[in-house]
């Protein structure tokens, strides 16, 4: 059986970035996106539904994920999607998200309308099994620089 788990989203932010850095010293955020649904209703007027993602962003994509976006910045995001399943009280829980393994600003700094953008490519760090047992991602591998700006 062949098998296919990738995931394109562009939209905006929807709360200012919080990173966080794991005991091996690998960054990660989690942030949430927020798209419309453009439809025809019965009546045949055009109507919109909101849909928000959440995202998590690992390594280098995490760090210029906090650096250059903030609430309402649009971004380009693609992945794949991940299944989270939890106990709480007794109750099993499951909430499904997007691992961000390539990002790509949209606008400039200042300029939250389209426009010509940054990239980050992370498709070189894998997420960490357990947050207590993540490795390092590569030294040296792939991103650029950490005191180079990314774009």
């Amino acid at each position: 059986m062949a098998n296919f788990n990738r995931v394109i989203l562009m939209g905006n932010v929807t709360r200012e970035i919080e990173l966080r850095y794991l005991q091996s010293g690998m960054a990660v955020t989690d942030m949430a996106m927020a798209m419309n649904h453009r439809y025809k209703n019965q009546s045949g007027e055009w109507a919109e539904e909101p849909v928000f993602v959440d995202v998590t962003l690992w390594g280098r994509t995490a760090e210029v994920a906090s650096e250059y976006l903030s609430k309402g910045s649009p971004v380009f995001i693609e992945g794949r999607l991940k299944l989270d399943t939890w106990e709480t009280d007794g109750q099993k829980k499951s909430k499904l998200r997007v691992v961000g393994e390539r990002m790509q600003l949209i606008g400039g700094r200042n300029d939250r309308q389209g426009g010509g953008g940054a990239s980050s490519d992370q498709s070189e760090y894998n997420e960490p099994a357990a947050a207590s047992t993540a490795a390092a991602g590569p030294s040296d591998g792939g991103g650029p620089p950490k005191d180079d700006i990314p774009f």
